[in-house]
């Protein structure tokens, strides 16, 4: 459901859709194997084992071309098992099971970590091997931990001169960030802004803070810096996901969300009291707070300013222009909303898009 200017819900036609409607695979492509992972780019979406369908102008569905694909269709992975993918806004990362990394689409800011003599390839490119993988706007992550692309970079620079900008703000190969002896366990990217799950249940934050996402009163941070888990109650944290400018951050059961909220996206009032804000001296967006009504979820995913979730069912809340919350309108939805009495099993988004894999 949602956005579908470019067929990335994989129906046949380029109609937005508010509710949920059932999008097919080619079975026999499946051989027995089941849906691992969903995600979705600016106008494309990718299905594991790996299937994609919509916007295609800069080669990010990795198919040799780039003709948009209405229609949800096998990507080869030169006989590779893909673990996970990461969709950037018009780029895509693959994952495989051995650690190797495949980047396709636009590499105009260096996105896809080949450096800067391809500007776009609709081929898939070995990146070097990594353990995790996350795509930001114009930006891409690995754990533990590279950065690539100059996404970033501009921010960087109004923010931290006449200081220079840190490299892996500014390279267009993967380049290392400053993490210590720290061991990560995820990463996830929204925007402009970068985050780290380390294997001991911390959370690192970097770039920008426009709109609190870091949680902290420093408009920009240009390395990792460790979150006060304070914040989460003193708890470990467990699991995160980004959108554009907002976090939400699981911890044994809890759900926190932080940054952004105008549209909805952080599925709560965005407000405390003034004594908290005085305490924490940050400002009121920066704080993260508990989303009671998502205790307990298995999964969380983050589109650029919506979310899903399943709590037993699946919910949406957050922006909803496109009908993406699956609600039947475009209104944007300010608190985790059933939708319908799907059975979900995988979830996944967008930028102005949802996917659900479920059962029958």
């Amino acid at each position: 459901q949602g956005a579908n200017s470019y067929g990335q819900l994989g129906q046949s036609h380029v109609e937005d859709q508010c509710v949920p409607r059932l999008s097919f695979l080619p079975c026999s492509a499946l051989q027995g194997r089941t849906v691992r992972v969903v995600d979705g780019g600016g106008g494309h979406s990718v299905v594991l084992e790996v299937f994609v369908c919509g916007q295609n102008d800069r080669g990010q569905l990795g198919l040799g071309h780039s003709t948009n694909v209405l229609t949800l269709q096998l990507c080869p992975v030169l006989n590779h098992r893909v673990a996970n993918v990461a969709c950037g806004w018009d780029f895509t990362l693959l994952l495989t099971d051995s650690g190797q990394l495949f980047a396709c689409g636009s590499n105009a800011f260096g996105q896809l970590g080949v450096g800067q003599t391809v500007t776009h390839s609709s081929e898939l490119l070995a990146v070097e091997p990594v353990v995790s993988v996350a795509a930001g706007l114009r930006h891409s992550l690995s754990g533990s931990v590279y950065q690539w692309g100059t996404g970033l970079f501009n921010h960087a620079k109004r923010a931290l001169s006449p200081h220079p900008v840190p490299s892996h703000l500014n390279s267009k190969l993967p380049c290392p960030v400053p993490l210590g002896q720290r061991k990560a366990q995820l990463v996830t990217a929204g925007s402009a802004h970068c985050v780290c799950l380390t294997e001991e249940g911390e959370l690192f934050l970097w770039g920008r803070n426009k709109h609190g996402q870091l949680a902290t009163a420093e408009p920009f941070l240009p390395s990792p810096t460790l979150l006060n888990r304070s914040l989460l109650k003193g708890e470990k944290v467990m699991g995160v996901c980004s959108g554009w400018t907002h976090v939400v951050a699981q911890t044994r059961g809890r759900v926190f969300t932080w940054g952004r909220g105008d549209y909805g996206q952080l599925g709560r009032s965005a407000s405390v009291s003034e004594n908290e804000e005085m305490l924490m001296g940050i400002r009121k967006d920066c704080i993260p707070l508990e989303v009671t009504s998502l205790y307990g979820a298995t999964q969380i995913v983050c589109g650029s300013e919506h979310n899903l979730a399943i709590v037993g069912c699946l919910l949406s809340w957050g922006w909803n222009e496109h009908g993406m919350c699956g609600d039947g309108s475009q209104a944007d939805v300010f608190h985790p909303r059933l939708v319908s009495d799907l059975r979900p099993v995988v979830i996944g988004c967008g930028a102005g898009h949802s996917m659900a894999v479920c059962g029958v």
